[in-house]
């Protein structure tokens, strides 16, 4: 089954900012400040926004983005997924690598 559990970045966008206290270890705010200095960010805060940001997007590859999640559902719900023992040799893949591999020779 797919995950429907996925953060989009553009649901965000109208949110107002919050203000917030946070305590931090001294490695994450070493961190921080690295993030701050490479990036040339104003504080701080700009450095979570920043990694906040990267993070949403590692985490949101595009196969999980919820218009494919929609379409895999929808082609769940007519059956067409087919069963293949071997990727491969079903989509003639290794007839091709065989064939590179004597060129080579």
């Amino acid at each position: 089954m797919v995950s429907e559990n996925y953060i989009n970045k553009s649901d965000l966008a109208g949110l107002s900012m919050v203000q917030a206290l946070v305590t931090l270890d001294e490695n994450t705010n070493r961190v921080l400040s690295t993030v701050k200095a490479k990036y040339n960010l104003k504080d701080k805060g700009e450095a979570i926004k920043f990694v906040v940001d990267h993070y949403i997007e590692e985490v949101n590859e595009p196969e999980l983005r919820p218009e494919f999640i929609k379409k895999i559902q929808q082609i769940q719900k007519r059956n067409k997924f087919i069963a293949i023992d071997d990727f491969a040799a079903h989509y003639g893949l290794k007839k091709n690598v065989q064939a590179k591999n004597r060129r080579r020779l």
